[in-house]
């Protein structure tokens, strides 16, 4: 499946909450949510390679999952 990072989200990646974070990191968690996600939902407690705690919200659109924001913790 493909995984569409929007603009926003990675604008969010390099604000202080998100510090630590990868798109990698963002990438991964979405292709773990099983299913599919019809509309916009957020999935939590996903954790980066360096250890930090982070939630994404994702849905599916037709040419993949789009990842709309990251939260971190």
């Amino acid at each position: 499946m493909k995984v569409i990072v929007t603009e926003h989200a990675r604008t969010r990646l390099s604000e202080d909450r998100q510090r630590g974070i990868e798109i990698s990191d963002v990438i991964n968690a979405a292709l773990k949510v099983p299913g599919k996600v019809p509309t916009a939902a957020r999935f939590r407690r996903f954790s980066s390679e360096n250890g930090r705690i982070f939630d994404i919200v994702i849905k599916d659109i037709g040419i993949g999952r789009l990842v709309i924001t990251v939260i971190g913790k």
